[in-house]
């Protein structure tokens, strides 16, 4: 009897030990899961930062060469008159 008590508590605990170590990898994969989206979103930052720089500088060459039209214009316009 005391046999088949110990063999269904071995079976319990051999359960509880097999739970437990299931939950801590799903909790490991859950951080490492966690990791990948920060990685992920901090690239697609610094992506668009990128962007946002090469659209600013574009946006500087075109004003600077909007600014350039108008002073040569301005200047014929007086030249002119």
């Amino acid at each position: 009897m005391q046999a088949i008590k110990d063999k269904l508590h071995d079976m319990n605990e051999t359960r509880k030990a097999k739970a437990e170590a299931k939950a801590e990898e799903q909790a490991e994969k859950d951080v490492a899961k966690a990791r990948m989206d920060i990685a992920h979103e901090v690239r697609m930052a610094k992506e668009a930062e990128v962007e946002m720089d090469m659209h600013v500088k574009k946006a500087g060459r075109l004003a600077q060469r909007e600014m350039e039209k108008q002073a040569k214009e301005n200047e014929n316009a007086d030249a002119n008159s």
